[in-house]
């Protein structure tokens, strides 16, 4: 029986290249969408190249009791807990200090840290699977927060804080990590020129691949002796203080 991964977010962009990439190592997947679980299309090629099981679930983890009934739906879908849990689903906005509403703030916290603290909690209840693991999609600009983004900046963090608790906590039984990526899919407010000015302020001088994030997360679902750890696939990035989100440089 394959491994069981629920991926949330994994129906597109870069959760949907983590779900690829499991999908390709041999795992069932649980694809999780906000309001939709429609395929990337190099998603859909890969699941029918290797004729993995799956099923797509919605929830909006705006709503607080959204996380624990996916996690039970996920259950009863598949006849089983998963073996593999990969907090991808993220909600971006642009504001700022000056800016910020108390609904952001709200909303921003309630899917880039609530959910992925209740579907710990859900996943940690299910009994009876051996080498279960966490891994949360952080990012790289905690490492040097600017002003910009600031309801998913302090959300992420409290992720970053929840993923070295939660490591303590549930250890020996479930294993807990993240991956922090730096700029690597581009959204269409980028310019070409803006997008390879940037790579060359990385300090490797490129920017990462989503492939690459998406190994390293496949790497930490393996990695059976390692726990607490945070991994940053940004070329580097972590590294250095920058002003302003990229979108802005």
């Amino acid at each position: 029986m394959p491994r069981l991964a629920l991926v949330t977010g994994g129906h597109r962009r870069l959760g949907g290249v983590i779900a690829a990439h499991l999908a390709e190592a041999g795992y069932a997947l649980a694809i999780h969408g906000s309001h939709d679980t429609g395929l990337d299309p190099h998603l859909g090629e890969v699941m029918a190249r290797h004729d993995t099981h799956w099923q797509g679930f919605v929830a909006d983890f705006v709503d607080p009791g959204s996380a624990e009934v996916l996690m039970r739906d996920v259950i009863s879908g598949f006849g089983r807990a998963p073996d593999l849990l990969v907090n991808s689903a993220a909600m971006f906005g642009q504001d700022r200090l000056e800016t910020v509403s108390a609904g952001e703030l709200a909303n921003h916290y309630a899917v880039n840290c609530m959910a992925p603290v209740l579907l710990t909690q859900a996943f940690a209840r299910q009994a009876g699977v051996e080498d279960r693991s966490i891994v949360n999609i952080l990012d790289q600009r905690l490492a040097h927060p600017h002003g910009d983004q600031l309801a998913y900046t302090l959300a992420k963090q409290a992720l970053a804080g929840f993923t070295q608790i939660s490591a303590r906590e549930l250890a020996p039984a479930i294993r807990v990590n993240a991956v922090a990526p730096g700029l690597t899919i581009a959204t269409a407010e980028y310019e070409e020129a803006q997008v390879g000015r940037l790579a060359a302020m990385m300090p490797l001088g490129r920017l990462p691949l989503p492939a690459q994030i998406a190994e390293a997360v496949l790497y930490l679902a393996r990695a059976g002796a390692v726990t607490g750890q945070v991994i940053a696939v940004d070329g580097g990035a972590h590294m250095q203080s920058y002003s302003r989100d990229f979108l802005h440089m």
